[in-house]
C-alpha cells in the first residue's frame, strides 16, 4: 500500500509543485516588469496587492500540496505593529512558511540566490534586502536598508 501511494502521489505532488511554482514566477514576473529601479523603490497599487495576494494563495497550496499544514495561533502583527520581523534559525525552508503566513513581507537574502532562475524572480518580487558576502560593507548597508525600510512609515512592506 505505500508503494502503491508511493507511485501515484508522488509524481502527482511534483506536477502539483512544479505548475504552483511557474504560476508564482508567471506572477512575479508580471508585478515587477517594467518596474523602475527594481529594488529601490517599493512596489506600489496593483503590484504590490497581487504579489500579496497570489503568492501567498499559491505558496500556502504549495505547502498543503507539500503535506505541511501550518495553523497559526494569535493574531499576525500589522506594518504599523512590527515593520520588522525577526525569524531564527533562518536557514531553511521553513522561513518560506514564515513568509506565507504574514502576508509575503520583504526579505533578507543572499544577493546570489536574485540571479537563481525561476525562484530569483520570485524572490525579486518580494524586494528583498540583498547581502553580498563578498562587499566588506555589505552588513552595515543591510543595516542601513532594513532601517530605512522599517522607518518609512509604510511605504515598504515588513521585513522578515
Amino acid at each position: 500500500q505505500t508503494v502503491l501511494q508511493g507511485i501515484i502521489l508522488l509524481p502527482l505532488r511534483a506536477i502539483c509543485i512544479t505548475v504552483l511554482v511557474l504560476l508564482a514566477w508567471l506572477f512575479a514576473s508580471i508585478a515587477t516588469f517594467r518596474h523602475p529601479a527594481k529594488g529601490s523603490v517599493p512596489l506600489k497599487g496593483w503590484r504590490r496587492r497581487m504579489i500579496q495576494t497570489t503568492l501567498t494563495c499559491l505558496t500556502h497550496t504549495l505547502f498543503f500540496v507539500m503535506g505541511f499544514q501550518v495553523k497559526v495561533k494569535g493574531k499576525v502583527a500589522s506594518l504599523p505593529e512590527a515593520p520588522i520581523f525577526v525569524a531564527a534559525p533562518h536557514s531553511s525552508f521553513f522561513d518560506a512558511i514564515i513568509c506565507a503566513l504574514t502576508g509575503m513581507p520583504s526579505i533578507v537574502s543572499r544577493a546570489e540566490n536574485l540571479s537563481t532562475p525561476v525562484f530569483g524572480t520570485i524572490l525579486s518580487s518580494l524586494q528583498p534586502v540583498s547581502v553580498s558576502r563578498q562587499d566588506p560593507d555589505s552588513r552595515k548597508n543591510t543595516v542601513t536598508e532594513i532601517t530605512k525600510r522599517a522607518l518609512s512609515r509604510g511605504q515598504w512592506p515588513q521585513v522578515i
